[in-house]
């Protein structure tokens, strides 16, 4: 390929074809990963579309790279589409080039084709992605088992009449699940204690039990047992499970095949760790409690090449790293259900302590107008300028049916975004003259630095001429007040901005987040972080395929009191903290913000730090409309009517005009 000493070489068809590809692999090289490619030969090369992530094994790899002299590095990487190869010589490493480049890899597993472009490089730098140590108070112990009793169990397993839970949860994709002395519920996260299961667990399970207690894994026998069956390329997402629902110490017998189970801690760390068949996974501890553990579903896992290594963590060697073919895995996991409320260490991530046991007085519904508004500068003006970088980073698209509203208004006309927020709407229609205010003085330097307009003041008390905007938004807003007065008054206020004739259009959340056999995407949408959100956002606490379950209230003070008839006045009037993702129980609440200490954000905080070193939560305070509620407060103002009232993801929405 090489033309240099040549002049006026006439390249073929084919050949252009070929630099051309060969010129964009080093682009995307260069643009996504920062590898530079050198125009001389070198020993190193690095090889585009040949690596792990692209579904190539470092033994399909090798196998062609040796053809054309010795290979003394193939470094792999996980999950990344590309590969580096170091030669013996720099002849050798030319040969491969002239010969491999441009041409397609035997697929083998794969069923696309793969063809591999290759460049030089100075040297082969990696990135340190190693972790050499499990999560504290994990386990992996091999060949629990026998071979013989494997196979008894999975007979077993396939004999079972199992439970389809695809009505129940889709995302689980068909993985069938069987519950044995309590039944995981995933409506709610959790098991109904007072319904056991009749039978027990199996006795084919006894001598299973029996090795927990001799080796000393366990304080208690368990009593809860979860089988369930992976198919290649099934899964299962990140997830903690319930504090609420199960004792420390949760045991996992691998069964059939092994797999790659994925650790997350809340700041940021992962760890893959190998399970191999009948090897018995024991979380206990900080593992159990603060780290998320999951299944990335995928039909190859990214593995360390010696059998010898199998149990080591993924990233101890990545000079090492191959792919494996899944097979179809059975897991049987044993818990013992929990009789009272966690007390764990790890509040923070805990649904019975940060749901009921808050370090701050607990919230209460607020009966005066003076109560109402100390509540809101705490759980509502506070907490949004404490967390203005990182909401501001998951605020980002428009909804667009607000982008609708604002696109059909005429050029020129003068819009007020009451309650901005980070400006997302102050720029989706260029044609229009939009200001933009919020409380947050936070969330108005970040509009500013985007050049916005904008000023800081109270929805109750606009700093606005009556009838001076021809039209008026307020995203997500009024429900942020705690009295019906006061979120009568912020609607109030602005119609009084309205001229006559002028549109308003206002939403807020909805108490319903289930219409028409249809889920909002607050129940169902997972959250999808860029990387400028990833170093801001936590791991969601979750048990299997939802988010935790809100402990009952009612219990929850009577086992505090440890009287089943100390039920006071005061008690009930509790704000209750809504564990996100789950249907609201409440209108009014407190909706948790999760976040990790100590991260640097976009604004300056004004609040003294909170939670542990690891993660801050904040609770912000809601109001959630019920059906009609929005519509009867719109029409005990006078001079508006309701042009439409509609129902949107989870909110209530109307558009007023003002006469």
């Amino acid at each position: 390929m090489a033309a240099s000493g040549c002049r006026n070489v006439k390249l073929s068809k084919g050949q252009k074809k070929l630099l051309r590809k060969q010129a964009k692999a080093q682009h995307i090289l260069l643009k996504q990963d920062g590898i530079a490619t050198v125009s001389v030969p070198t020993k190193h090369l690095v090889v585009a579309n040949g690596g792990l992530g692209n579904g190539v094994s470092r033994e399909q790899l090798n196998e062609v790279l040796q053809k054309f002299g010795t290979v003394e590095t193939l470094l792999m990487l996980p999950h990344k589409p590309h590969a580096f190869v170091t030669y013996s010589a720099i002849q050798e490493a030319t040969e491969a080039y002239n010969n491999l480049n441009g041409q397609n890899l035997n697929s083998g597993e794969n069923t696309k084709l793969i063809t591999l472009y290759l460049n030089f490089v100075e040297d082969v730098v990696s990135e340190d992605v190693s972790h050499s140590s499990l999560p504290p108070g994990l386990l992996v112990v091999e060949d629990f088992i026998s071979a013989e009793y494997e196979k008894r169990l999975l007979i077993f397993a396939d004999g079972s009449p199992y439970a389809t839970v695809e009505n129940a949860q889709r995302s689980l994709k068909h993985r069938r699940v069987k519950h044995y002395g309590y039944e995981f519920r995933y409506d709610n996260n959790n098991v109904d204690k007072d319904k056991p299961l009749p039978g027990g667990l199996p006795e084919i399970c006894d001598d299973i039990l029996e090795q927990f207690i001799k080796k000393g894994y366990v304080k208690f026998k368990p009593d809860q047992l979860t089988i369930n069956q992976y198919e290649p390329g099934q899964g299962i997402p990140p997830h903690i499970d319930t504090h609420s629902a199960f004792e420390d110490g949760i045991f996992c017998l691998s069964l059939g095949a092994e797999t790659v189970m994925d650790f997350k801690h809340p700041n940021g760390l992962s760890v893959a760790v190998m399970l191999p068949r009948r090897s018995l996974l024991v979380m206990t501890g900080e593992s159990r409690y603060l780290w998320s553990h999951g299944i990335t579903p995928r039909k190859f896992d990214v593995v360390t090449a010696s059998e010898m290594q199998k149990t080591r963590t993924i990233t101890d060697d990545i000079s090492n790293l191959t792919l494996n073919k899944r097979g179809a895995r059975t897991s049987f996991t044993f818990r013992r259900v929990r009789t009272r409320l966690c007390d764990c260490a790890y509040p923070e991530v805990c649904d019975s302590q940060s749901t009921w046991e808050c370090k701050d007085t607990p919230a209460l519904v607020p009966s005066s107008d003076g109560d109402a508004s100390k509540l809101e500068h705490k759980y509502v003006h506070d907490v949004y300028d404490e967390i203005a970088g990182h909401f501001s980073s998951t605020r980002h698209t428009p909804w667009p049916k607000v982008t609708e509203f604002l696109k059909a208004l005429p050029a020129g006309a003068f819009v007020a975004d009451v309650g901005c927020g980070n400006g997302k709407y102050l720029g989706v229609n260029k044609n229009l003259f939009v200001v933009g205010c919020d409380h947050s003085k936070s969330l108005a330097h970040i509009c500013r630095e985007r050049n916005f307009e904008v000023f800081i003041c109270d929805g109750l008390l606009m700093p606005m001429r009556s009838g001076v905007c021809d039209a008026c938004i307020s995203i997500a807003v009024v429900h942020h007040f705690s009295t019906e007065a006061r979120r009568l008054t912020a609607i109030k206020e602005i119609v009084r901005l309205l001229r006559p004739g002028g549109k308003g259009l206002i939403y807020v959340w909805a108490m319903e987040q289930e219409r028409d056999n249809i889920k909002s995407k607050y129940l169902t949408e997972r959250k999808r972080t860029t990387k400028t959100q990833e170093k801001y956002t936590t791991m969601p606490i979750v048990n299997e395929d939802q988010d935790v379950n809100q402990v009952d209230l009612a219990h929850f003070n009577q086992l505090k009191d440890n009287s089943k008839d100390k039920m006071n006045e005061k008690d009930s009037a509790k704000l209750p903290v809504h564990m996100n993702r789950t249907s609201f129980e409440s209108q009014d609440l407190l909706v948790p913000w999760h976040l990790k200490a100590g991260v640097k954000m976009d604004s300056v905080s004004s609040l003294p730090p909170r939670g542990t070193k690891d993660i801050t939560v904040f609770h912000r305070y809601y109001h959630v409309f019920s059906a009609g509620e929005l519509e009867n407060l719109c029409h005990s103002i006078p001079n508006m009517r309701i042009i439409k009232s509609y129902y949107d993801q989870g909110n209530w929405c109307v558009i007023i005009e003002k006469y």
